[in-house]
């Protein structure tokens, strides 16, 4: 069965509250998204998201990039042969994350529909369902324990709180209070967003009760976590660090510097490249991480039904959707105390189904 026609388009859509990290306070989000029709009419969809700051692609150049001729020679290509293709688009966009996420989301989606089959049943479900964190941004103590008690209320078991952004001995406090306001059933996950030193991260490591930490030291200072004590490294999870398969084979070198791998579709390319990420990491024994930009459920779903093919995932921070103020492509999968599970009926408009 032939591709027919390849069709993007850009949308900025804005979230129904800003939140604030460590370097910058975001209040929109720009989004990408990719329809690839068949012969037949059956329309797989992809959307890209990428974060510039961490790899130098927005989603008006993914847009932009969706207009040249390798993707329009596409058109005319068998969608059984999309792992091939998926190949020749990285090869194309290596600099592009985004622009190959979106389509290898997009060919991946068509190839499964071409099946009858989902995602997920096509690569083999090898996980129970997860609960996914919901994020906390920086903002005053009281302000985040009121939002925390509100997540907690709504079911979530994870919380994943943005530090760095202050003094060290406010993340602490926040932690403890944390901890003392949601109790011990609660799984609290700290991100610096590359915020900390050496010693701060010590001191959040020592003072505060929590799960893991995600990136808490700038990109290439990746040598001076292998100096720090296991225990504390099993908990530190890589994250700008880790933009593809060849990260990830530098970091399961011992001492490994990192015990958890952050995958997100939109960091390393989509589900192709993902998998290839959760490979190396079950080889070297490291658990896996999948979290996410501000997204449409479109891509959040296929980050799901990746996650739950890989037999080392034990962590989600697919929280991506919740904070748009419109959904384009909504549904997906459904939340159950905290739980994310793939829908188990047909999603025609959201682009990814079971």
């Amino acid at each position: 069965m032939k591709i027919r026609e390849i069709r993007s388009c850009y949308r900025r859509i804005p979230l129904k509250k800003p939140y604030t990290i460590s370097s910058e306070t975001f209040s929109d989000v720009e989004l990408v998204f990719v329809e690839i029709e068949l012969e037949n009419g059956i329309t797989g969809c992809g959307s890209g998201s990428p974060a510039e700051e961490v790899v130098g692609e927005n989603a008006r150049m993914s847009f932009q990039q969706l207009q040249s001729d390798p993707v329009q020679q596409l058109v005319g290509r068998d969608i059984r042969h999309f792992q091939q293709m998926i190949y020749e688009v990285r090869r194309a966009f290596p600099d592009f994350p985004g622009t190959q996420a979106a389509l290898d989301l997009a060919l991946h989606d068509a190839f499964c529909r071409y099946l009858d089959i989902s995602i997920l049943s096509f690569y083999g479900q090898c996980v129970e369902p997860l609960p996914t964190s919901v994020t906390i941004g920086i903002m005053p103590v009281e302000e985040a324990l009121r939002e925390a008690l509100e997540f907690v209320r709504m079911g979530f078991k994870a919380l994943k709180i943005k530090t760095g952004g202050v003094e060290t001995a406010h993340d602490i406090e926040l932690l403890r209070r944390l901890r003392e306001t949601v109790g011990n059933d609660i799984m609290l996950r700290a991100d610096p967003n590359q915020g900390y030193n050496e010693r701060q991260l010590m001191q959040i490591y020592e003072n505060c009760d929590i799960e893991l930490i995600e990136q808490p030291l700038p990109v290439g200072r990746e040598a001076l976590l292998r100096t720090l004590p296991l225990r504390l490294r099993e908990m530190l999870v890589a994250d700008e660090s880790l933009t593809g398969p060849a990260s990830a084979l530098s970091f399961v070198q011992h001492p490994q510097p990192f015990g958890v791998f952050n995958i997100k579709l939109m960091k390393c390319g989509g589900i192709q490249a993902a998998r290839e990420i959760a490979s190396i990491a079950s080889y070297a024994g490291i658990r896996l991480f999948w979290g996410c930009n501000d997204e449409s459920s479109l891509s959040i779903t296929a980050a799901l039904h990746a996650a739950y093919s890989c037999p080392n995932t034990r962590y989600l921070d697919l929280d991506g959707s919740f904070d748009l103020e419109e959904d384009p492509f909504p549904g997906g999968f459904e939340l159950k105390e905290g739980k994310m599970i793939p829908l188990s009926r047909s999603q025609p408009e959201s682009g990814v189904r079971v």
